[in-house]
């Protein structure tokens, strides 16, 4: 039921942490994969690993930040694989941290433009090819951050609740189209993004006390969750917020 073969899947920030795992769950469950960071040599890396095991993957480096960048993205997959059916828009930023009155104009910029103005982009150039194929899936990776404000992390936050709400936008006015628009909103996964907090131990206790289930989550249960979103399981899913946090926002 979870047979990816012949689908396509172009996953951005996947150079490490979720992006990679996603990246390397749908290459294992048949998907022709195509990985995107900024930096080359990181997501040959990724390719390499999917290619020895049997896996079909190609590596496209690039700032997914810059508008150009989203539209040949999307172009050289559809060139390179003929099509598109999953867009995973896991890229994300977040270059400052502290009151949100001290964000400076090129951070926030810099947040929106990543967080929000790169996930609309990418789905609007893949519109298109998506709907040719009959539908297909546009996973959004949120965080809970969208929902409850992170301490410290105001216009990420912020950034996240936009993404959400497009999310929903998007679900349904391409619904008719059989594309389903969904996010994931995790909680605290053991990334390098998320270091500044599991490798601080008193901010990690503190942090632990909200979280019901007593400890953070991995990058292989998000890219599980991004498997059943990419699949025909969940074909009856759109508009939907996914959490995966352990119950932090109960």
């Amino acid at each position: 039921m979870k047979d990816l073969k012949n689908k396509v899947a172009l996953i951005t920030g996947a150079s490490k942490g979720i992006g990679e795992a996603i990246a390397l769950t749908l290459a294992a469950h048949g998907a022709k994969v195509v990985v995107n960071s900024r930096k080359q040599d990181e997501i040959d890396k990724v390719a390499n690993m999917i290619r020895e095991a049997g896996g079909e993957c190609l590596a496209l480096a690039g700032n997914a930040g810059d508008v150009a960048t989203c539209k040949s993205l999307i172009d050289q997959t559809v060139a390179h694989y003929g099509g598109l059916d999953i867009l995973v828009n896991n890229a994300a930023a977040n270059p400052a941290f502290g009151p949100a009155v001290d964000t400076p104009e090129w951070a926030y910029d810099k947040i929106m433009t990543v967080n929000v103005k790169a996930p609309f982009e990418l789905a609007k150039y893949a519109y298109p090819f998506l709907k040719q194929r009959g539908g297909g899936s546009v996973i959004n990776m949120s965080s809970i951050a969208g929902d409850t404000p992170d301490p410290g992390l105001g216009m990420y936050s912020v950034s996240k609740a936009a993404l959400n709400m497009l999310t929903k936008v998007l679900a349904k006015e391409w619904g008719p189209d059989n594309i389903r628009v969904n996010a994931i909103c995790p909680g605290l996964i053991k990334t390098k993004f998320s270091q500044a907090i599991w490798q601080d131990e008193t901010m990690l206790k503190r942090f632990m006390k909200q979280v019901p289930l007593g400890r953070m989550g991995t990058v292989e249960e998000i890219a599980a969750l991004a498997l059943f979103l990419s699949s025909d399981v969940s074909g009856y899913c759109t508009g939907t917020l996914f959490y995966a946090d352990g119950g932090t926002v109960i």
